[in-house]
């Protein structure tokens, strides 16, 4: 069993930063992969960036690409979404989630049975 704790989540202008962070506990394998999603009003649960625990290998979805950096601390069982150059379409709440394998389709959701809380991200134009 794995707890997500995400934090870091903030208002913030537009063009501004936040770094959010994902605390895990319990046991973290090296199949697995852990991924950041949001989620607007209204709107679909969405991908945003997901990376694997072992290797740190990284995918990002298209509109955060060069914005977005996720990266994680294994030491820590953590993981870090910093997010640059933010956009009012950026708003959303932001989850956490651990995939039991790297190898799965990282992008969607259904793949991920561990989730956090959220946290919510609000950027003012």
């Amino acid at each position: 069993q794995v707890q997500l704790a995400e934090s870091g989540g903030g208002l913030v202008q537009a063009g501004g930063s936040l770094r959010l962070s994902c605390a895990a506990s319990g046991r973290i394998y090296n199949s697995y992969a852990m991924g950041w999603f949001r989620q607007a009003p209204g709107k679909e649960r969405e991908f945003v960036a997901a990376i694997s625990w072992n290797v740190g290998r990284t995918y990002y979805e298209d509109s955060v690409k060069g914005r977005f950096t996720i990266s994680r601390d294994n030491a820590k069982n953590t993981v870090y979404l910093q997010m640059n150059n933010l956009k009012p379409e950026d708003t959303a709440v932001y989850y956490c989630a651990a995939a039991l394998s790297s190898g799965s389709y990282l992008g969607n959701p259904v793949n991920y049975p561990y989730w956090g809380q959220g946290t919510q991200v609000t950027v003012s134009s």
